[in-house]
């Protein structure tokens, strides 16, 4: 392959995608570690290398479904190759700008959909709603709302089931096992975080390879593979940040929402583990902080529904509402700003 300034680019584009990754990392780090921080199975430290490692190993998991799920956001037919860099890079501006606004507020928030929201604006820009895929991006909207629906739902009848097996045991009991269960659980979420993460970063990778002609004539800009080097780069982007880790937003996640013991640690964490790992499967992408945090919710609400502090989570839905039109709009802007150099 000729070094040319659109190779350049493209190279340049994907460290920013993987910075990205690592803000998604470092963002919803307090997804893998709030349950286990706030009930003090593990120190701030130790919890955030152990999200990390299995953050990564998850490379070696489920596919790479969703990475092809979310290469097909731009439909790549309809716009011209040598403006996908911008498409990307712009995407990628509104994707990184709202994670950091939210970061700053201390707010879980979706990296994921912030990346959809980033690259739908971007793409609208450049070549208006056709350039848009809208059964993927439907696809993605409907999770939107499925997959917290599942995850409180999940919560709470795991957590009432865990209730019921230990409903003769004592609590100090129930405390010194799920102590330990927990780490288990903690690191089936972990492992499901990077799964479905990482991959959404692969999945804009691949369309910028394709612009500059990386795979073989005639492959399907619609099944476009992933090479192995991205696999292992995005996943160890997001172990990156996610040692470096989100202290602002494992205090909303793991104190705020409601006050978890051991045992509503490893309910929350667990039902979350199995709603994102089946979503990977079948090539969803979902948010992780959505199906955690509403997780942490249905447990709660199997003490009362009181013991869930509705405010915060109500203010953690509003900013779920806002991900996708504010980061659009970002990525919209930032394209439009980016042509003037096309």
């Amino acid at each position: 392959m000729i070094i040319t300034s659109t190779v350049i680019l493209v190279i340049i584009i994907i460290f920013v995608a993987l910075a990205f990754d690592f803000t998604n990392g470092f963002h919803d780090s307090a997804n893998s570690i709030a349950t286990v921080v706030s009930t003090k199975v593990l120190t701030p430290k130790k919890a955030v290398a152990f999200a990390a490692f299995f953050n990564f190993i998850a490379a070696f998991g489920f596919g790479v479904a969703v990475a092809s799920t979310i290469s097909k956001i731009i439909h790549l037919g309809n716009v011209a190759m040598e403006i996908i860099p911008y498409i990307v890079l712009g995407g990628l501006i509104g994707a990184i700008s709202w994670n950091l606004i939210t970061w700053y507020w201390g707010l879980p928030s979706s990296s994921s959909h912030a990346l959809i929201g980033g690259m739908m604006g971007a793409g609208i820009s450049a070549g208006g709603l056709a350039a848009i895929k809208f059964e993927t991006v439907t696809l993605a909207a409907m999770f939107m709302i499925l997959s917290p629906l599942i995850g409180l739902a999940c919560g709470f009848f795991f957590m009432v089931a865990v209730l019921w097996i230990c409903r003769k045991t004592s609590q100090s009991k129930v405390d010194h096992h799920f102590r330990k269960l927990q780490l288990v659980s903690a690191a089936l979420f972990s492992f499901s975080h990077g799964t479905n993460d990482a991959q959404k970063t692969m999945g804009i990778i691949t369309p910028l390879l394709f612009s500059i002609g990386y795979f073989s004539v005639g492959v399907d800009p619609n099944n476009l593979p992933v090479p192995i080097w991205v696999i292992l780069s995005a996943h160890a982007a997001i172990a990156l940040g996610t040692l470096a880790g989100g202290w602002r937003i494992v205090r909303t996640m793991g104190h705020r929402i409601t006050k978890l013991r051991p045992v509503h640690g490893f309910a929350a964490e667990t039902a979350s583990a199995a709603t994102i790992i089946g979503a990977s499967i079948a090539g969803i992408p979902v948010s992780t902080t959505h199906v955690i945090s509403s997780s942490i919710m249905g447990v709660g609400a199997t003490k009362r529904l009181s013991a869930v502090r509705w405010g915060v989570a109500r203010s953690i839905v509003w900013v779920w509402i806002l991900t996708i039109p504010i980061s659009a709009a970002i990525g919209f802007i930032a394209f439009y700003i980016l042509h003037f150099f096309i």
